[in-house]
C-alpha cells in the first residue's frame, strides 16, 4: 500500500463511520489500479454505487485522496 494511501487513511479515520469498510476497499482499488488517476475513477466508480452513509465515507476519502 502506498504511503500516500495510508496518509490519507490515517487523516480521514475520526470522521468515518465504517472505517474498517472504507480501508478494505480503497486497498483493493488500489491494487486493482494502474495509475492514480484510474483508482480515483475506480473510486468514483464505487461512489455513485453506494447507498449512504458508506457514500459519504468514500466522498470524503476522495477529497482528501485528490488534495494531497
Amino acid at each position: 500500500m502506498s504511503s500516500k494511501l495510508e496518509e490519507v487513511l490515517f487523516e480521514v479515520r475520526p470522521y468515518i463511520e465504517y472505517y474498517d469498510r472504507l480501508k478494505e476497499l480503497v486497498e483493493t482499488l488500489w491494487e486493482e489500479a494502474t495509475t492514480e488517476e484510474n483508482f480515483i475513477e475506480l473510486l468514483n466508480a464505487e461512489i455513485n454505487r453506494a447507498e449512504e452513509p458508506f457514500k459519504t465515507d468514500l466522498r470524503i476519502f476522495l477529497q482528501k485522496f485528490e488534495v494531497l
